[in-house]
């Protein structure tokens, strides 16, 4: 199921949508010679979505709906911190697993949390990807190590974000909680705070990683990998809020 999404989310995802409606522009082109505007349309917004400006009409209208956290209310009991992938094998740690960049920001948020609240921490992260280690153990691990903040509940048997929301909840509950601060980038926190919602919850969104927050320069207007990279962040989180809403069920389980 895993290499299945993965395979489908391709599809969808930037470039490979945009190039194959280049490719597609560039077939129709044979029997009906105006449909090269395809192709034009295709490129155009591939430039477009590489760059800083781009990426902002994606981008900007997730991050808005969860504003940074100013104060931490007193209602708070936990702090969940959702997984966000893993680099395998790192040679300058003796090839073990660590936080991937999406996690390492994660985490640097919520020891912040930790330290100015005291609030216990939830790790969230199966192996969707078939490693032998689970992103909770990995973020765990890295919290300890890397911030000197201790775990107090590890979730380590979830694929998806509506995963972490399911398998997490009754963990939480089992130990009296029901209001948590939810810690994970600003653009999936609006997929998060829904599934986590709808396991019956209080939650206190968290937000770090505010890309539509950072200064302008001059190479924002420039076409980049990195520019790219966020877009199809974005449009995946677009992605995946439509999904919600054509079927409510899919934020309360797999």
């Amino acid at each position: 199921m895993f290499i299945f999404v993965k395979f489908f989310s391709a599809l969808l995802l930037f470039p490979l949508n945009l190039l194959l409606l280049a490719a597609l522009g560039l077939l129709l082109q044979r029997r009906w010679h105006r449909a090269v505007w395809l192709t034009w349309t295709a490129l155009a917004l591939l430039f477009m979505f590489s760059t800083r400006v781009g990426t902002m009409l994606l981008t900007a209208p997730l991050e808005v709906q969860n504003p940074a956290l100013s104060v931490i209310p007193s209602t708070a009991q936990a702090i969940i911190v959702l997984g966000g992938g893993r680099q395998s094998n790192a040679p300058e740690y003796g090839n073990r697993d660590m936080p991937g960049y999406a996690a390492l920001a994660r985490l640097q948020y919520a020891a912040h949390l930790h330290r100015a609240s005291g609030l216990p921490i939830l790790v969230t992260g199966g192996k969707p990807d078939g490693s032998t280690e689970s992103e909770a153990a990995v973020m765990a691990r890295s919290l300890h190590d890397d911030f000197g903040v201790a775990t107090r509940w590890l979730e380590q048997a979830s694929d998806t974000t509506a995963d972490n929301a399911r398998l997490s909840v009754p963990i939480l509950r089992n130990a009296g909680v029901q209001h948590v601060l939810l810690v994970t980038d600003a653009m999936h926190m609006p997929r998060a705070v829904r599934s986590f919602r709808a396991q019956g919850i209080e939650v206190i969104p968290a937000p770090t990683v505010f890309f539509s927050g950072e200064r302008f320069t001059f190479n924002d207007l420039l076409p980049g990998g990195d520019g790219l990279r966020r877009s199809n962040y974005a449009l995946h989180e677009w992605i995946g809020l439509l999904w919600y809403a054509l079927r409510p069920a899919a934020d309360k389980s797999r």
